[in-house]
């Protein structure tokens, strides 16, 4: 059978192409990595919040296509069940889908005012009132999961959908030099030493092209 294919927009910027990424590598399926150019009109609307429908992660495995996020964490937790994509006990997936759905269709105002930048790095960057909210609520959800669990990851010693939800958010805490507490900075330095995420990272790190939008400070 030949390998699936996840097609992805930018590493460095996507947030969302990250998470497919990761939930791909979390189920260990055979998969290969189509790129869409970022200068093509569909990329730059979801790169720059444009785009009310963002048709990136999109994995195609033999006769099944899927394209959100969480509809791909989902397939992928159903043909790997054994893959922790999902936690083995009812009360906890349940929870992991709650906190999950929270982060894809919520946080609007931390996503615009901290744009996905991996190669970036700012000491003092002004963040925006309104995405005071979102952070407060983002690690709330991660103490209350780390102390229910006990960690490292949110729901336990390995990582599941909640993580992969939640990575780029600790890459974007890490890019603007956001004010965390312990328990949340431990959570977003295990998070980014997690060997995939890593792996992510250091690709983004190389990625040649830059969308001048999101490099200007808010």
């Amino acid at each position: 059978m030949a390998a699936a294919v996840l097609t992805i927009s930018s590493k460095n910027y996507s947030s969302w192409s990250l998470r497919g990424w990761l939930l791909c590598k979390m189920a260990g399926i055979d998969f290969t990595e189509k790129a869409m150019p970022i200068d093509d009109p569909s990329t730059r609307a979801e790169l720059l919040l444009l785009s009310p429908s963002v048709l990136v992660p999109r994995l195609e495995d033999g006769e099944a296509k899927v394209w959100d996020t969480l509809a791909i964490a989902e397939y992928l937790a159903e043909i790997r069940p054994d893959s922790g994509i999902l936690p083995g006990d009812r009360v906890a997936r349940a929870h992991c889908r709650s906190v999950s759905g929270e982060m894809h269709s919520g946080f609007a105002n931390l996503r615009s005012a901290l744009p996905m930048n991996l190669k970036a790095r700012y000491d003092r960057y002004p963040i925006f009132a309104g995405a005071l909210p979102d952070i407060e609520r983002v690690t709330a959800i991660w103490r209350e999961c780390l102390a229910l669990y006990g960690g490292p990851f949110l729901f336990g010693k390995t990582p599941c959908m909640a993580d992969a939800m939640y990575a780029p958010v600790c890459a974007r805490f890490e890019t603007y030099a956001v004010p965390l507490d312990e328990t949340c900075r431990g959570y977003c330095r295990t998070v980014l030493a997690w060997e995939p995420m890593a792996e992510w990272t250091a690709a983004a790190r190389t990625e040649p092209e830059e969308l001048e939008e999101l490099e200007v400070e808010f």
